[in-house]
């Protein structure tokens, strides 16, 4: 590096390679040896391909950390370096999800002159969706340092399930503050506890993302792939948008999006069971083969990938089939509003309130959630088979009078919904502060639940999340979720909506995120002795309309492309890739 640390690189070379090739980087700190069968893979293919020690991790020299400025000066001193190589042509491509897609994009804001593609998966954008989402920090973020603590992989301590179960349970019963989990955890941090001090998007966070001006100026072909359950989809997604808002039109039109019927880690892997859902063999891409056909596309004058019909390619989950658009927005046809009304408190399952075309004119409905009750979080890890289910209702037919609960009518006709829900409503409470988190499902004939999206807010960044205001009456405020998750679901007929609205702390999320205890200080270091009980009164009559906008997706035209999936369907062996 420009610094003088040396950096370890395993190299995976073709057997045979007639003359100098593309070259395919991966700078990460997962260490190498995690990715050998994808360098086989893509040196099989006639691309050599290095993988690189991120400093201070695996055999690479220096002091590893994590979503560093230094990752990005390294990226472009590893771009060099391997353009430089003799089995190099001079053009280098990058590679990689989660943290190593990041690393892409920090990279390809340097500007490395022989950078020629990046196809960033699950990327996340620091300060929208890690190390936290909502401006609510996220537990889990201790357990990953854990992860790339000193120089090994601990993958087996990372995995253990039952025990990082037994942390966060110990944790969350203690009432004790989030900036002492690292520590309950036995493994104190210096990233942790920096990043705490940073609860909201500041300089800190913007000068480990590109700017607008870098965007702008990024004018490779990128190819962005994420899921409708991928964790770091909102990251994905505003890299996406950010380049797509600021790059000239001719860089926009090399910018593919592809969104999978997928969770994080079936972004690289795909799978047709996960989280108790199921999907049909169409959703099993090889993106192993469609990587290098990418590649051979934008850096060795080959055709463009079949499966890319269009710049945006989306799974309709439900339908069991890709759709394409020219735009992220096109995906949309337009939002139907569903408005909330109640006739009795819509604080129960069973007796819920409803989701309908006229405004509501009932009473608000409310809920009472006190973070200090010592009671355990409706919550076992361990007594669960999937605690990632995404099928699971336990958690909400426990919360009978803590949580408010909408349904739509029945659909009348199968009807696709694609893009992005919004939520207006207007809530009341009666602490300076207090997390709220929504939720909308799928409901089937049978009573099956499918989520859908989430989202949330913390109400001191009701007016922007960049501006904490701590809640200084108890009279109604409006409240816009306009942060959910892209999903697209063809809706049966016969199914219904539903909307839920709950404290945060009370469902499966407890123990994996932040715990506000609604005294309005700094949320990181408050702990059960700070506790205050909250009334949350949700209102839906003519002054104060409460309304989800669903969004519907467009109709098919009989000139749309179809996909050639049966090209892409990902082969057994792939599926055992890392």
């Amino acid at each position: 590096m420009r610094d003088g640390v040396r950096l370890n690189c395993t190299l995976y070379l073709p057997r045979s390679l007639p003359a100098p090739a593309p070259s395919i980087l991966l700078l990460t700190p997962y260490v190498t040896d995690t990715y050998h069968e994808r360098g086989m893979y893509f040196a099989a293919h006639g691309l050599p391909f290095a993988i690189v020690d991120s400093r201070g991790r695996g055999e690479s020299d220096g002091t590893f950390k994590p979503y560093a400025l230094n990752e990005a000066q390294d990226g472009y001193d590893a771009v060099e370096w391997l353009a430089s190589q003799p089995y190099c042509n001079g053009q280098v491509g990058m590679w990689g999800g989660s943290y190593n897609g990041m690393v892409q994009w920090t990279t390809a804001k340097e500007r490395p002159p022989h950078l020629a593609t990046i196809v960033p998966v699950a990327s996340p954008h620091l300060g929208t969706d890690v190390p936290m989402r909502c401006n609510i920090l996220q537990s889990y973020m201790v357990q990953w340092l854990g992860l790339v603590n000193g120089r090994a992989y601990h993958h087996e301590k990372f995995a253990d399930n039952t025990w990082w179960s037994s942390i966060y349970r110990r944790w969350y019963e203690l009432g004790r503050p989030l900036c002492e989990l690292d520590g309950i955890a036995g493994m104190p941090s210096e990233a942790f506890q920096e990043w705490l001090a940073h609860p909201e998007p500041d300089a800190y966070w913007d000068t480990r993302n590109p700017t607008a001006a870098e965007y702008g100026q990024m004018d490779i072909p990128i190819l962005t792939i994420t899921g409708s359950y991928d964790d770091d989809q909102p990251g994905a997604l505003a890299h996406y948008r950010e380049h797509i808002r600021h790059a000239f039109p001719e860089a926009r039109s090399k910018h593919f999006l592809i969104i999978g019927p997928w969770d994080h880690f079936g972004t690289r892997t795909p799978k047709a069971k996960f989280g108790g859902l199921e999907f049909n063999a169409d959703s099993l891409v090889d993106l192993p083969k469609l990587h290098a056909e990418w590649y051979a596309w934008t850096m060795q004058g080959g055709t463009k990938p079949a499966f890319l019909k269009k710049r945006v390619t989306y799974y309709v989950m439900g339908a069991e089939r890709w759709r394409y658009a020219d735009t992220l927005e096109d995906v949309t046809s337009h939002h139907q509003d569903l408005y909330l009304d109640s006739a009795l408190n819509a604080s129960d399952v069973f007796s819920s309130g409803t989701l309908g075309a006229n405004r509501g004119a009932g009473q608000p409905d409310a809920y009472t959630y006190d973070p200090g009750d010592d009671r355990k979080p409706e919550w076992d890890a361990e007594a669960s088979s999937d605690p990632a289910s995404f099928v699971d209702q336990s958690v909400l037919l426990a919360l009978q009078g803590k949580a408010l609960v909408y349904h739509s009518a029945p659909f009348k006709e199968a009807t696709e919904i694609s893009g992005f829900f919004e939520l207006s409503a207007w809530i009341s409470i009666d602490c300076p502060d207090t997390d709220i988190y929504v939720s909308v499902h799928e409901i089937g004939l049978d009573g099956r639940s499918i989520q859908l999206t989430t989202d949330a807010v913390r109400a001191r960044y009701r007016e922007g999340l960049r501006r904490p205001r701590l809640i200084t009456t108890q009279e109604p405020l409006r409240y816009d979720f306009k942060s959910f998750t892209f999903v697209s679901r063809e809706i049966s007929a016969g199914h219904r909506l539903r909307l839920v609205v709950a404290p945060m702390g009370r469902l499966i999320q407890a123990a994996f995120t932040e715990r506000n205890f609604n005294s309005g200080g700094v949320v990181a270091r408050e702990s059960v002795t700070d506790a205050r009980a909250v009334c949350v009164r949700l209102f839906h009559d003519l002054d104060h309309p409460s309304v989800l906008r669903a969004p519907i997706g467009r109709a098919a035209s009989s000139d749309e492309p179809g996909a050639p999936v049966g090209d892409y369907r990902t082969s057994a062996a792939n599926l055992q890739r890392p």
